[in-house]
């Protein structure tokens, strides 16, 4: 599904070179759960950032279902973005003035779907995250936890081939947070490939595979164990 080699990414004001991602090599397999951890400045959000085309790689390649990505234009990385890739974050990103079925119908209309069938896809998608009551409700008159299932609904809308999430947990209480967890569990359990960040062990537990980053390199690459502890998730190497 993602195949990225020697992948590496500086920064440069002026004179001033920040080296943010170090020759990184690995593969995601369709259907993975892979949190991504490290600390402030580890070059988790820039990799997250190369991986969701919200960037390019100053070097390496990267491979997105078999294509190499890397190097296509502003307009073919929009695209690909759009039909492959579906984004969950922490601060939600929904439009204030819309509803929750009109900001799940967003990437489709930029797709170019039609109305009628953007309006069935929108309703299934927040039916499918427990909102199928709340179509007409605006951010505002919803949870934190609310808003997060229908930025998680946005994102699955188009059926993506990965969805891309960063701390969706993040400003969520334990409680919440863990529901948020359960969605994207059952989406793994039915084959979507989930590649998440978060520096919260409770949330990367729930992960089958961990790719640890410090100092804009790739230090750790595990396999979770099956009912593992946030203690256990939670070592650096």
């Amino acid at each position: 599904m993602i195949k990225v080699n020697n992948l590496r990414k500086v920064y440069r004001t002026g004179s001033i070179a920040v080296e943010a991602l170090k020759d990184v090599t690995l593969t995601i397999g369709k259907g993975e759960f892979v949190a991504v951890m490290g600390p402030s400045g580890s070059g988790k959000s820039t990799f997250m950032n190369l991986l969701g085309l919200l960037d390019s790689p100053s070097e390496g390649s990267y491979w997105l279902e078999g294509r190499q990505v890397s190097a296509l234009d502003t307009n073919e990385l929009a695209r690909l973005r759009n039909q492959k890739l579906g984004f969950v974050f922490q601060a939600f990103n929904l439009i204030p003035a819309l509803s929750a079925l009109k900001n799940v119908e967003l990437p489709m209309l930029y797709a170019g779907v039609k109305p009628e069938e953007r309006r069935r896809r929108a309703s299934f998608a927040l039916e499918r995250v427990g909102l199928g009551e709340r179509l007409q409700h605006r951010p505002n008159e919803l949870s934190g936890g609310q808003n997060q299932r229908v930025a998680i609904a946005r994102a699955i809308v188009n059926s993506p081939a990965v969805i891309m999430a960063d701390e969706p947990t993040g400003a969520l209480d334990t409680k919440t947070g863990e529901e948020i967890m359960g969605i994207f569990k059952e989406l793994h359990q039915e084959g979507t490939t989930i590649v998440l960040v978060t520096h919260e062990p409770d949330i990367a537990r729930h992960a089958k595979r961990i790719l640890r980053f410090k100092d804009g390199l790739l230090i750790s690459d595990e396999e979770v164990p099956e009912h593992a502890s946030a203690a256990e998730v939670s070592y650096e190497p």
